[in-house]
């Protein structure tokens, strides 16, 4: 019998009410807790924090590294100063030790202390620092909210879903057991996500997912998925943790005062979109731990 997935769910901000705070994960948390195994049994043992005040290393990311977590699913929410070097030091050896991680941040520069990771760090693109690659990328594409810069994809309001399309082949995180043609299509949508991609000379990367803009109609990258290799473990930089938000999967569990634009209630009437985003959140949980994602897609 195989022990629980050790998860940890970490923000880069201290616990600030009106921000967007560990607790606004709790229905991610509360999922990935209530997962089974073939067996009945647990199939995750999850812990979700904020760090402690910036400015100095974090007790548990500055050492994460000697931790015994099996992944770390990171929800960059802070402007710039929620990793240390000591943190992003940490976590780097922590994937190079063959463990899991997931990067997520959001529009502009949200999120931008994660450019110090090694490897998936490089995969996400800011206003600021790194920004997209393409020149023709850096301009507005949400126009609603006028104050948010690029990067800020539209790919729909909150509480609504995206229709996703997959990169081929189809990576084993996007498998669905119970969809017809088994694969996932819908994704949490969000006014403004951000940018990511593979890095340069990165040869262990690949984008498996893209989205469109309900506005433009540019397509962008939803997520890139890092294959594990002698160098690390598995690992993906999504284009924004609104994926993995409360208020993107229910908006009546709220969210901060600073959010103005009105939600949408897609996502409540369709168990089909609700289903494909739930299998997307087990199948990274299995595969980011190193274990038989296809094994456990045959058993379902």
């Amino acid at each position: 019998m195989a022990a629980p997935i050790r998860i940890l769910l970490q923000t880069t901000i201290p616990p600030i009410d009106d921000d967007w705070h560990i607790g606004r994960f709790s229905m991610l948390r509360d999922y990935l807790s209530g997962l089974t195994d073939a067996d009945g049994q647990p199939l995750c043992a999850v812990t979700a924090r904020d760090r402690t005040e910036p400015g100095s290393p974090d007790p548990v990311l500055s050492t994460i590294d000697q931790s015994d977590y099996d992944e770390l699913w990171l929800f960059a929410v802070d402007t710039g100063d929620g990793l240390t070097d000591a943190d992003c030091e940490a976590i780097s050896r922590f994937r190079e030790n063959g463990r899991g991680l997931l990067v997520s941040r959001d529009h502009m520069d949200l999120g931008c202390s994660v450019c110090s990771l090694t490897g998936v760090g490089n995969a996400h693109f800011f206003h600021s620092k790194r920004p997209e690659p393409d020149p023709a990328r850096h301009v507005v594409d949400d126009r609603e909210t006028s104050y948010i810069l690029w990067p800020n994809y539209h790919s729909g309001a909150n509480g609504d879903f995206q229709t996703i399309t997959i990169a081929d082949p189809p990576h084993i995180l996007l498998s669905d057991p119970s969809a017809a043609d088994g694969l996932i299509h819908y994704l949490p949508s969000h006014p403004h996500e951000g940018a990511v991609g593979v890095p340069e000379s990165e040869t262990s990367a690949r984008v498996i997912a893209t989205g469109v803009s309900q506005v433009s109609g540019n397509r962008f990258n939803l997520a890139v998925a890092f294959e594990p290799t002698a160098d690390g473990g598995p690992a993906l930089a999504q284009s924004t943790f609104h994926h993995f938000a409360d208020y993107n999967w229910d908006p009546a569990m709220g969210c901060p005062s600073f959010v103005s634009e009105k939600p949408g209630d897609a996502l409540a009437h369709s168990p089909d979109a609700q289903r494909s985003i739930r299998q997307y959140v087990r199948n990274l949980a299995i595969w980011l731990a190193g274990r038989s994602l296809e094994r456990d897609v045959r058993t379902r």
